[in-house]
């Protein structure tokens, strides 16, 4: 199993849970900024992993070439697990021209020479249901959920004994909420009715629901700025919410985003996974608002049996 540069820290989490070995990959880089890779292991006939997100365009290319150079090598499968497939911010167009670049970086990552037993991507929560069909052959992409995590969190930031209503930031986002809160035991779901002024700010319009002396727990399935969260915890503690509290999958905020929400004051405490290498400094920078659940025995269980 191997792991991209910027996802080292998830790795072992990752290996532990799948029962896997550790591979090693020697790298470099020449001082014109060229970098340099050297699988170091025989993978001849082994089942084969590559831990990575596509957080920037380098990451993603780092991707692409071990899982080359693993398939070329010998491997007999070939699973990319990509806890954060970026590019969320263009998976469709709506002017003429424009690039899907969630389309051609899944394109990017379908030309990986496909291994004996073929090639899988793990797409963890992704922003767009729809990404996994912009895969081509020979590779398969599947879209993993973090449910479990998300559940424990809702319960555990709810409290014994408590039911809370289980809230999104959007009517977007309701269908997802619905789900989870089916999954929770049939708790009571809100969301709030916005509108997009630009892209850090939003004005809501209204609640849905009644969340009177309620404990409201948000959730986004992605956090960067912050503004539609702020913006959707403010709306339910003005409509009379006790507790407001939020998860969200993936943390990747921007500089000042978890000392805005913090200051801003209407959510008392976030929960969310290291999907992003942003995450756990943000833990780190934040102690006791900002918590980080790590999704390495989640996505190590998903393969189900032991890899190299």
């Amino acid at each position: 199993m191997y792991g991209t540069e910027a996802y080292g820290y998830l790795l072992p989490s990752f290996v532990a849970a799948a029962r896997a070995g550790m591979g090693f990959v020697e790298r470099q880089v020449f001082p014109d900024g060229e970098r340099y890779l050297r699988v170091l292991d025989d993978v001849r006939g082994r089942d084969v992993v590559v831990l990575g997100g596509t957080i920037a365009d380098r990451d993603t290319l780092e991707i692409f070439d071990l899982g080359c150079s693993l398939a070329r090598s010998g491997a007999r499968t070939l699973t990319l697990a990509i806890p954060y497939y970026g590019y969320a911010t263009m998976d469709r167009a709506t002017k003429p021209g424009e690039v899907v670049t969630a389309k051609t970086r899944a394109r990017l990552l379908s030309a990986i020479p496909p291994a004996a037993g073929g090639n899988t991507a793990l797409l963890l929560d992704l922003h767009t249901e729809g990404i996994p069909h912009y895969f081509d052959d020979p590779i398969v992409a599947r879209h993993v959920y973090a449910r479990p995590i998300v559940l424990a969190a809702i319960a555990d930031l709810a409290g014994p004994g408590v039911r809370p209503t289980l809230a999104a930031t959007d009517a977007g986002r309701a269908k997802w909420v619905e789900s989870l809160a089916r999954d929770a035991g049939g708790l009571e779901c809100a969301f709030v009715y916005k509108r997009r002024i630009s892209g850090e700010e939003t004005l809501v319009t209204g609640v849905n629901a009644d969340v009177r002396g309620r404990t409201v727990i948000v959730y986004d399935d992605m956090v960067r700025t912050g503004g539609t969260l702020a913006a959707a915890a403010r709306a339910y503690r003005e409509a009379g919410a006790a507790r407001v509290f939020a998860v969200t999958t993936h943390l990747l905020p921007t500089e000042g985003t978890v000392e805005k929400l913090r200051r801003d004051g209407a959510i008392e405490r976030l929960v969310a996974t290291d999907s992003h290498p942003l995450a756990r400094p943000a833990a780190a920078a934040a102690p006791g608002f900002v918590e980080v659940r790590s999704v390495g025995p989640l996505l190590g269980a998903v393969l189900g049996e032991p890899v190299v």
